[in-house]
């Protein structure tokens, strides 16, 4: 890194100038005191620069979308402030931060990917008013944009907030403003909780004071902005075109990574399971934000270890490699994809027989995505394919129905088969029981399908020749009027189609 904002000269006493919007001092990485600097050099940084406003900005793509979802948001909380926070920089070690990505209700509510910003639906007679706080450009008159860490010298350039209008098609304000103004309003308010731990303490003391809660209840706060995160999850179980199209998107740039990867095992052979991370990692980077997750890069026995992200081990010809990956797109989309691959290009015939088994089990789980169709059938079929197999394998006793009433094929199939997908690569995760796993596909919602066998290295139920070998088939399925479409079919699965692949990428 090049360093901290003047770091070695001498710090003084003298104090940063206050934030022309409030009271706090402007941020600074050396205990809120500046370096010693002349009144010269001061004044030299506040003047010379371009004028580089932006104009006739296009909005963003989704505008239309999130001004949709923010109608659906006002119609379900009348005469209620809504505040959907994007969340802030979090440390990382010391002065150096994680890369900052918005929260998923921000996100879908706004199309805005910048921290700090906060969404505020304010309540009217004909519904909400919807505003956006974002972070201005850098303040050159006192010193910010070259003194403050997070300055634009340091960190890049901010659109300003007229920009900002242009691109969300909403009005915007200086974020430094809105706890302050947040907090001085009276009436009832929801907020999406986790994200920003400053505007909640502001609005904890609001709610405290202004007699938001007919008995001042904590509690009674805390359930009802669980609502709102509900009621926000909930409405993202139905995708659009939009968001349909970056979903493509997403799995078209995983399906290339998936290919990279299988043109330099060799390489990963003489390596470990990193190169193979870091060799998807770069297509995720070059076409998309990043990886919509840690990517799965689990071979040999790693490969039963169902979240293996450690990503050290060895890479063995003869054995198996599970990738589980997807690409993240710049609008925040992620596609979630694994495949089971022979290291040397082709299976042994135990580990085809595994592999048969849950291409079997899968394609049972596909055709039972339809409109109409519970969302448990599909998995409720690929375990059964599953439970078949072991049965018939002799490592379970049969028959069928006893195993799946007991749940006994567990032991090796392990998790759920799918879930579904979007912005997060589990998606709509707080939404209710009764609208998710015990409710009804409809068209628009996006899925998986990833029925898998895992033989722990130290199963002493199976025969020996099994121990170590797990395997997963992944697809992105999206429900259609008229059945599913697959969006990761350009990627092989059949066994023999898998062979064909990888020889030809190989060649």
């Amino acid at each position: 890194m090049d360093g901290v904002p003047f770091e070695e000269e001498v710090v003084t006493e003298q104090p940063a100038p206050a934030n022309p919007e409030g009271d706090e001092p402007i941020k600074q990485r050396k205990n809120g005191l500046y370096p010693g600097l002349s009144d010269e050099l001061a004044e030299n940084m506040k003047t010379g620069w371009a004028d580089t406003e932006l104009h006739d900005l296009q909005p963003v793509e989704q505008a239309p979308n999130t001004a949709r979802r923010r109608a659906a948001l006002s119609a379900r909380f009348p005469g209620e402030r809504l505040v959907i926070p994007a969340g802030n920089l979090k440390t990382r070690s010391n002065d150096t931060e994680y890369s900052f990505r918005a929260s998923t209700e921000y996100v879908h509510l706004t199309g805005d990917r910048t921290q700090d910003g906060i969404l505020v639906l304010e309540p009217t007679a004909a519904g909400h008013e919807a505003t956006l706080y974002l972070l201005p450009r850098s303040d050159r008159e006192n010193g910010e944009f070259w003194l403050d860490g997070q300055g634009e010298l340091w960190v890049g350039r901010r659109h300003s907030l007229a920009e900002g209008e242009q691109l969300l098609g909403l009005p915007c304000k200086d974020v430094r403003t809105a706890a302050c103004e947040l907090e001085a309003l009276g009436g009832p308010v929801r907020i999406v909780r986790g994200h920003d731990a400053g505007l909640e303490e502001a609005l904890a003391s609001s709610r405290g004071t202004s007699g938001t809660d007919a008995d001042g209840d904590a509690a009674g706060d805390a359930e009802r902005d669980e609502e709102l995160r509900v009621f926000l999850s909930e409405l993202r179980l139905v995708k659009d075109e939009f968001e349909i199209g970056q979903l493509q998107a997403a799995v078209d740039s995983t399906v290339r990574g998936f290919e990279d990867v299988v043109k330099i095992l060799d390489k990963a052979e003489a390596t470990s399971e990193r190169y193979i991370e870091g060799t998807f990692f770069l297509r995720a980077r070059v076409e998309g934000n990043d990886i919509g997750y840690g990517s799965i890069c689990a071979a040999g026995p790693h490969a039963t270890t169902l979240h293996w992200v450690r990503n050290d081990g060895p890479v063995r010809s003869g054995e198996l490699l599970l990738l589980d990956a997807g690409v993240e797109t710049h609008t925040l989309y992620t596609a979630d994809v694994t495949r089971t691959l022979p290291v040397n290009g082709r299976f042994t015939e135990l580990q085809r027989k595994i592999y048969d088994a849950v291409y079997e089990a899968q394609e049972a789980g596909i055709a039972a995505v339809k409109p109409g169709a519970k969302y448990r059938d599909f998995h409720d079929a690929a375990q059964r394919v599953l439970a078949g197999k072991l049965v018939e394998w002799g490592l379970v006793e049969g028959p069928v129905e006893r195993v799946l009433e007991l749940g006994l094929q567990r032991r090796w199939t392990l998790h759920g088969t799918g879930h579904m997908l979007g912005l997060d690569v589990h998606d709509c995760a707080v939404a209710r029981t009764e609208t998710y796993v015990e409710g009804t596909l409809e068209p628009g919602m996006c899925l998986t399908v990833e029925p898998g066998l895992y033989f722990q290295a130290d199963d002493l139920t199976v025969p020996e020749e099994f121990r170590g070998i797990g395997v997963r088939i992944e697809d992105d399925i999206l429900v259609t009027e008229g059945g599913n479409r697959n969006l990761s079919a350009a990627l092989p699965r059949a066994a023999d189609d898998v062979e064909s692949w990888m020889a030809r990428l190989k060649s």
